[in-house]
């Protein structure tokens, strides 16, 4: 009589497989990619912070720099443009440089829109190079750093005070705590490039505006960001005065002459002006955040 058949006990079932060969079911699978992305998340949100800590803030830089492309091939446009007829006369009774340049000055300051590009900022001393644009809201500053509304155009007299970013959208003010008394701002405005030199600094409270924006007198430049990093607690505040002017495109008096400097003495006692600007505004009157 034949054997009959028996199952090896080590034999699967037909039809069946190992349990670490059969297919995992839908809703495994779909926890396991949940769990892998969440990892990738944490990884890239853990690599911005780092990036943050020790230079910018990326996405935010990204959105900058677009926007800082944009302002390059407007202020270009702004720079190439004539003045217009009237303009043209007023220009040609202005005995002097000086004179024409505040004009120009003016002019531009009551056309500009604001957000749109006005000028470039460099400070050799920390390597920065960016284009400026017109008021400091919440949006003109993600594309560079503003000049308040509350001061005057480059040139035209008086105080100009501008704003910008130390951690995000590009960080043009990051490191501005480095510049020491001596150190060289310029202006590059569509009419006339500028210098200023640095002759002080000073941490005021937000409420302060007017330690940025007051006029003392004589033209100067005063640049504004939070301090410390990371945080919108104090104001930190860079005061550089009038140095040299060189007149550029209609503010100057011969075309195709070599325009030379409109110098400006710099006295060093121009610290000392400084305290009687610190006047506090009205309580609740805060400047702008820009980290």
């Amino acid at each position: 009589m034949a054997d009959s058949p028996t199952t090896s006990p080590t034999t699967a079932p037909a039809g069946s497989l190992p349990r670490e060969q059969r297919p995992r079911p839908p809703r495994s699978r779909g926890v396991h990619r949940f769990a892998l992305a969440l990892i990738v998340l944490g990884g890239l949100v853990l690599a911005d912070g780092v990036v943050t800590l020790v230079w910018q803030e990326p996405i935010s830089a990204l959105i900058a720099t677009i926007h800082q492309d944009e302002l390059r091939g407007e202020l270009s446009r702004i720079e190439h443009e004539r003045p217009s007829a009237g303009e043209q006369r007023t220009l040609a009774s202005l005995a002097t440089e000086r004179r024409r340049i505040a004009f120009l000055a003016g002019q531009l300051e009551r056309r500009a829109a604001p957000g749109s590009a006005v000028g470039r900022i460099l400070i050799p001393r920390i390597g920065a190079s960016f284009v400026v644009v017109k008021g400091t809201s919440t949006s003109a500053l993600e594309s560079g750093p503003g000049i308040y509304s509350d001061t005057r155009f480059p040139g035209a007299g008086g105080t100009t005070a501008i704003a910008g970013h130390r951690t995000t959208f590009l960080a043009p003010f990051r490191r501005i705590n480095l510049l020491k008394p001596g150190a060289q701002i310029v202006l590059q405005m569509p009419y006339a490039h500028i210098t200023y030199t640095v002759v002080a600094q000073r941490v005021v409270e937000p409420t302060d505006i007017q330690a940025a924006v007051a006029d003392v007198g004589h033209q100067r430049l005063v640049l504004s960001a939070c301090t410390p990093l990371f945080s919108a607690a104090k104001r930190l505040l860079v005061y550089a005065r009038l140095t040299s002017m060189v007149p550029f495109g209609a503010a100057r008096e011969l075309h195709g002459a070599l325009a030379q400097p409109i110098e400006t003495p710099l006295h060093r006692t121009a610290p000392r002006v400084l305290p009687p600007v610190l006047e506090a505004l009205a309580t609740g009157h805060r400047a702008p955040v820009f980290q």
